[in-house]
């Protein structure tokens, strides 16, 4: 039995044991790390996201009498239970409000969905910038547009799920994460067009050169939804306003040294970072289509310096992370996600994967932190049904 089959199968017995009758479906939707390209999706930039293996599986069954009853393996056992039609942001707190917000975001749009039991687990470590608040929305998102045949298309459903995370969670989010959860292929990165959200199936072989890319989980648990992201956003938008450009994507290298000496020093540094990584992202993209992935080591070291230098959203771990990966052998490094902890990701060469691994959790112990937990990240299919 296949690791997607066996989940199923339990889900599906767990769902049977909890909501007393079986499911329609199952589907699953991954978390992601991010290559390269972060904090350029909500600039209508570019990004080089893949899915991994850890997904959020769920189980539903419709209903037709207008509730929406939620039960997650990870939470305390009890079934949130709501109305469909009183759905409204601010009105559910907790993990429930990222599968009750896809909902209310489909009926917002003048989709006609109802009620559903629902039932889900998940492998994606919370709080380590992997998305699994993108895993969990993109779930319910796949699996309400088959229970009500919507029959929307997969940047559609990204949209859904980034809307609900906007305006029902409260996080001011790009669209990268979802779309990375509902597009993304096997054995491939997804080369992200966050404006005209086209998409692009690259090619991303690790195992056919050598190499092997380790995603270290620093323990420092982050929140997207506390302000800090919301007032980097505020900023960007004021500088793209600033400069006359409908964003800051619209910048190119070559005008950046002029658009810096107009802005004022606050914002300098948050034009500069997302310019210099829409660059990288390109780079990244041309080295993978080249068959030479180990030059992406270079540019993760270089986007995790001007995420700490000029966008600030690092912290000590995974700069120590980093840097002792780097130390120990790693082609480059940096952090994965929106920042102000996480994870790290390390580019290494396939021999060299344990060394490092114990370079980094013989640092964190020097420095006194936690250890860091270890995956590794291998490119995996976007959302789907699984049973």
């Amino acid at each position: 039995m296949s690791g997607a089959t066996a989940e199923a199968a339990t889900v599906r017995r767990e769902f049977a044991r909890i909501h007393g009758r079986a499911p329609d479906g199952v589907w699953a939707a991954p978390g992601r790390v991010n290559l390269i390209g972060e904090h350029t999706d909500y600039n209508d930039g570019f990004a080089l996201p893949m899915a991994l293996p850890q997904t959020t599986v769920l189980a539903a069954r419709r209903r037709e009498d207008g509730l929406l009853r939620l039960h997650s393996a990870r939470g305390d056992g009890v079934i949130v239970e709501l109305a469909v039609a009183d759905l409204a942001p601010g009105a559910v707190t907790g993990w429930a409000r990222y599968p009750a917000g896809v909902v209310w975001a489909l009926r917002d749009r003048g989709l006609p969905v109802g009620g559903a039991d629902v039932h889900l687990d998940s492998t994606v470590p919370i709080g380590a910038g992997l998305s699994s608040s993108a895993a969990l929305e993109c779930a319910v998102a796949v699996a309400y547009d088959e229970l009500y045949a919507l029959r929307l298309s997969r940047p559609e459903l990204a949209r859904v799920a980034q809307y609900a995370e906007n305006a029902f969670a409260g996080v001011p989010c790009g669209v990268m994460d979802q779309m990375a959860s509902v597009c993304c292929a096997e054995g491939a990165a997804l080369h992200l067009d966050s404006r005209s959200l086209e998409v692009r199936q690259v090619p991303f072989d690790l195992t056919g050169h050598g190499l092997r890319l380790l995603v270290l989980d620093t323990g420092v648990a982050h929140d997207l939804a506390d302000g800090a992201y919301a007032a980097l956003r505020a900023g960007c938008e004021r500088a793209a306003g600033l400069l006359g450009v409908p964003a800051l994507r619209d910048l190119s290298e070559a005008e950046l040294a002029g658009a810096l000496a107009e802005l004022p020093g606050g914002l300098a540094p948050l034009v500069r970072h997302v310019v210099t990584e829409n660059a990288r992202v390109g780079r990244a993209v041309a080295a993978l289509a080249a068959g030479e992935p180990d030059a992406l080591g270079p540019l993760l070291t270089a986007g995790h310096a001007s995420l700490r230098d000029d966008y600030r959203v690092s912290c000590p771990e995974t700069d120590l992370a980093v840097a002792a990966a780097v130390a120990a052998g790693a082609l480059g490094a940096r952090m994965t996600g929106g920042g102000f902890g996480g994870s790290v990701i390390a580019l290494v060469p396939a021999a060299a994967a344990g060394s490092v691994a114990r370079a980094v959790a013989d640092a964190f112990a020097a420095a006194g932190f936690g250890a860091p937990a270890v995956l590794e990240a291998v490119a995996s299919a976007g959302a789907r049904r699984i049973g």
